[in-house]
């Protein structure tokens, strides 16, 4: 390997060296990504609340589910009896409301049969609204921090949130059906709902429009008690059915890990790059050796040869001149077009004309031909003689 090359590989052993140190000595910025999911630890997960939902509804059956709330209540609705097989609280906690059209109708059919539904989201949509009676509004002015109460109790606890939250309240309800379970007061004292309990024939509709109260980063602090009273107004002798939202965007890919941490990620670059520069100036002072392909030996001689060996090993002199004979007759007609039944004077004739051979060769060949065919042995004289004959002809 040449010196230069040597030289070259150093250095860039020496920076990747000295990157991936640098990269494992910083330190990590927090993800301030609001994800949502019961897999992630990072602030705005709800990795903790997954951990912790047992002494939330320590009285209840929790079950979870990630499939669509259609896909999922549907399986449980009995077609026979017009009856769903369970009952209970509908959960869900989200940052934005992601239910499709058929899942919005089926939780209102769920509803309908005396279950409820948690929805704990910054936004719900136009049809609920309608069909619910309540108006969406959102704060113009700049929100430094919120204080959230919950109604209810004597003497209501007050917690303050500053990450996270939105400036969404419910700017109209029915009051006469609607009761209002929680409300926020803005940095300018004005107070607003953002917690309300709506009926729907049998049932009821929890709608709370602050979801990060349930994530990992208020979950570890003394608002994880605002968190608590929110969900003791989910009835105690109910059944919760909670939708689940779990990572999204995970690559199946056997380098996802590598990938996804900063210094193995550019550990993996680097050792990337230097190959190529390795084959680039390697490649540059080799020549390829350029093999030396032999030409296809022509075998015909070696293969006339060897039958011909076979033949004479075997004396059979009657069987090589029947062959002759075939051989030649064959020619006759494919070349010349001549009927070969009859080997009489017409024959000769004809073969005289269009060949030019004198006559009387021509007549002795076919005299010799007659003869092989009555006879049933030939020796190595009348063989050679009548090979002779034909080359004579030269046909």
């Amino acid at each position: 390997m040449p010196k230069s090359l040597k030289i070259y590989l150093f250095l860039l052993v020496l920076i990747f060296v000295g990157i991936i140190w640098a990269d494992a000595t910083k330190d990590k910025p927090i993800d301030w990504r609001e994800t949502y999911s019961i897999k992630d630890k990072i602030p705005f997960g709800m990795y903790v609340f997954d951990q912790e939902f047992k002494q939330a509804f320590d009285t209840q059956i929790v079950e979870k589910f990630s499939e669509t709330p259609y896909e999922y209540f549907d399986a449980k609705y009995s077609s026979e009896d017009s009856t769903y097989t369970i009952n209970g609280t509908a959960l869900f906690i989200d940052k934005s409301y992601a239910i499709d059209e058929y899942s919005e109708k089926e939780l209102f059919y769920f509803a309908s049969y005396g279950n409820d539904v948690f929805l704990s989201t910054s936004n719900l949509s136009q049809s609920m609204a309608d069909s619910l009676g309540f108006e969406i509004g959102y704060h113009n002015n700049f929100i430094d921090s919120l204080q959230f109460k919950t109604e209810g109790y004597d003497k209501p606890d007050n917690f303050y949130f500053k990450k996270g939250i939105n400036n969404a309240y419910f700017s109209k309800i029915d009051s006469t059906t609607t009761w209002v379970l929680g409300t926020q007061i803005d940095t300018k004292g004005k107070e607003v709902t953002n917690f309300i309990r709506a009926p729907y024939k049998g049932g009821f509709f929890y709608l709370h429009l602050q979801p990060v109260v349930f994530t990992n980063y208020y979950m570890l602090d003394k608002n994880i008690k605002y968190a608590e009273n929110v969900l003791e107004y989910i009835p105690e002798e109910t059944n919760i059915y909670w939708n689940v939202k779990q990572r999204e965007g995970i690559s199946s890919s056997p380098m996802r890990y590598l990938l996804t941490q900063p210094a193995l990620k550019w550990a993996w670059f680097l050792a990337w790059i230097t190959f190529i520069i390795f084959m680039f100036f390697n490649a540059k002072r080799r020549q390829r050796v350029i093999p030396i392909i032999e030409p296809l030996k022509n075998t015909t001689v070696d293969f006339t040869k060897t039958i011909g060996n076979l033949y004479y090993q075997e004396k059979n002199h009657q069987n090589i001149a029947e062959k002759k004979v075939v051989f030649f007759l064959e020619k006759i007609r494919n070349e010349y077009y001549i009927d070969t039944f009859n080997l009489d004077e017409t024959f000769c004739n004809r073969l005289q004309q269009k060949t030019g051979n004198q006559k009387k060769d021509i007549e002795e060949v076919v005299y010799q031909i007659k003869r092989i065919r009555n006879q049933g042995q030939t020796t190595e004289q009348e063989l050679i003689t009548f090979n002779n004959l034909l080359e004579k002809l030269n046909l």
